[in-house]
């Protein structure tokens, strides 16, 4: 028998490791988690404009890294760059984004802009666009073409599964060591515009034939809020929302199998991400864009697509309620909560902290660079400030909060538009939670936008990390604890460094009397012992 030498089985075993710290989304008794390097991981992230993945944009990007403290940066791959010629692949770009990466010591999220770009076909290759026969976009049910590719040819399907497992390849031999790279969008808010399915002479044919089998099991059929049956066409068994469902089937079908190949390939994590109805009121599909992973068609995402590991909500709706709807639809026990593009304004800083929350992987507010614009720096700096801020707090101690919130410790609580005052369950405590002042030193003002929020974090029974911005916070005893004296045991004013409390100041006197201490406009952090008497 042959000796295999030790330095042999080092590298085998040095493989498998490295195979085995493969990012992954799991899940925990309910609960899910983003592990990077074997270790829960919160994307603390921001993506790159559209048009910003080419190196002569990419030290605007960079420099908005840095400035918001990110530890994630979300940025395109162009199938028109990686194969402008059939079969002939390009990964140069691919390779810059690495490098670079690598320097300012960040991971990626790579969004794969292919078939569909905000349900349209512009990222297609050229060569691809001159033969619309071929590759052609759908038809509506007046007979006009709209600017979508039709979810339902084999031929574009077979094209995108080539040229992303050419791209999956690459990455594995690329990074498959390193994993600068811990996720990967496939495709870009799939679905259509214009038309609710493909009405096309083809397509129809297939719409009046019979419903998959995976979509007549009883569960689903329930989720669908559908009468239970064994077999029936499209519009039998789904009604009035067969067009849409028979849409989202497509599409989730085609995206579904690219990822299938790529995953076989290379598998990182895959998500989709989804352009979003009101989830308030149930719209009509020629409302919003039909066929992508929306609220009320997850279930038939996730029969179609079984190796995308999560659907993911793009939040630009206005209006708390509706945001909260959002992620209460998207928070499920079998897909785990990312919020992959939010609206950069201040407003929407404050959902950071329900995400973290839920038990969420990440968070990234869209447009971090300047697009080109040639901003200054103190521009660049103004606008990313709301999250900066909380980035700058949060990222110290990432790995406590990524562990904290998949163990469910954390609660938190976001300030309404209406600004009311709500309250946090901590077991033997409640907090109750003031998004305005009252007049005293420690109450934070009122303010005219509803930026307020407050995370806590339950270190034991008596014990909380307590961090927010403008408001204020009372705590009571609660539980076999209600109705007892109690008091402030200690109140320390700090940051997080290395993963480690460092004290800056006790609070006390007017900072903590009335109640409680108040949270200004830029967020602080605090850990709280209370004691009853």
């Amino acid at each position: 028998m042959k000796k295999i030498s030790a330095g042999f089985l080092g590298c085998l075993l040095f493989a498998t490791q490295a195979f085995a710290q493969m990012p992954a989304v799991i899940t925990k008794n309910g609960r899910h988690a983003l592990l990077v390097d074997g270790k829960p991981f919160f994307i603390l992230g921001g993506q790159a404009h559209n048009s910003s993945a080419w190196p002569a944009l990419m030290p605007a990007v960079w420099s908005a890294v840095e400035k918001m403290y990110l530890n994630t940066l979300e940025v395109p791959v162009y199938w028109e760059q990686v194969e402008a010629q059939p079969d002939h692949f390009d990964f140069s770009l691919v390779d810059t984004l690495l490098r670079q990466a690598r320097e300012h010591h960040i991971r990626l999220v790579l969004l794969w802009f292919a078939t569909w770009k905000n349900g349209s076909n512009h990222y297609m290759p050229e060569w691809m666009k001159h033969a619309a026969g071929k590759y052609p976009n759908i038809i509506s049910a007046s007979g006009h073409p709209v600017d979508s590719p039709s979810p339902n040819i084999d031929e574009t399907r077979d094209a995108d599964i080539h040229a992303f497992t050419a791209f999956m390849k690459y990455l594995k031999s690329a990074d498959g060591q390193q994993h600068t790279v811990i996720m990967v969008q496939v495709e870009n808010e799939s679905g259509a515009w214009g038309s609710v399915r493909d009405y096309s002479p083809a397509v129809q044919k297939m719409f009046e034939g019979a419903v998959p089998a995976e979509l007549l099991k009883p569960a689903l059929l329930t989720a669908l809020n559908r009468p239970p049956v064994t077999k029936g066409s499209w519009a039998e068994v789904f009604g009035d929302r067969a067009d849409e469902y028979f849409q989202a089937w497509s599409v989730a079908r085609f995206v579904g199998q690219v990822a299938a190949a790529g995953k076989a390939v290379y598998p990182l994590p895959l998500y989709v991400n989804a352009a979003l109805r009101d989830p308030l009121t149930n719209p009509t599909a020629n409302n919003y864009e039909s066929g992508g992973p929306t609220d009320n068609v997850i279930p038939i995402w996730k029969a179609a697509a079984p190796d995308i590991d999560l659907l993911a909500p793009d939040i630009y709706l206005s209006g708390s309620e509706r945001i909260i709807k959002v992620i209460d639809l998207y928070d499920r026990p079998d897909n785990a909560l990312f919020v992959p593009e939010i609206a950069i304004k201040p407003v929407y800083a404050k959902w950071l902290y329900a995400v973290m929350a839920r038990g969420g992987i990440g968070y990234s507010p869209f447009g971090i660079d300047d697009n080109g614009h040639g901003e200054a720096d103190s521009e660049t700096m103004e606008r990313l400030a709301p999250f900066a801020h909380e980035y700058g707090m949060f990222g110290p101690m990432i790995g406590e909060l990524a562990a904290w919130a998949h163990d469910g410790k954390i609660r938190a609580v976001v300030g309404g538009d209406d600004h009311g005052e709500q309250s946090a369950d901590l077991g033997s405590w409640q907090a109750k939670i003031l998004f305005g002042g009252n007049g005293r030193a420690n109450a934070a003002p009122v303010f005219s936008e509803p930026t307020g929020k407050v995370m806590f974090v339950q270190l034991d029974e008596n014990k909380f990390i307590v961090m927010g911005t403008s408001c204020h916070i009372r705590f009571q005893p609660a539980g076999d604890k209600a109705g007892k004296a109690w008091q402030y045991l200690k109140v320390e004013e700090g940051k997080y460094e290395n993963g480690a409390f460092r004290l800056l100041r006790i609070l006390n006197g007017d900072e903590t009397d009335w109640g409680g201490p108040g949270f200004g406009p830029s967020p602080t952090l605090l850990r709280i012992t209370l004691i009853t008497r």
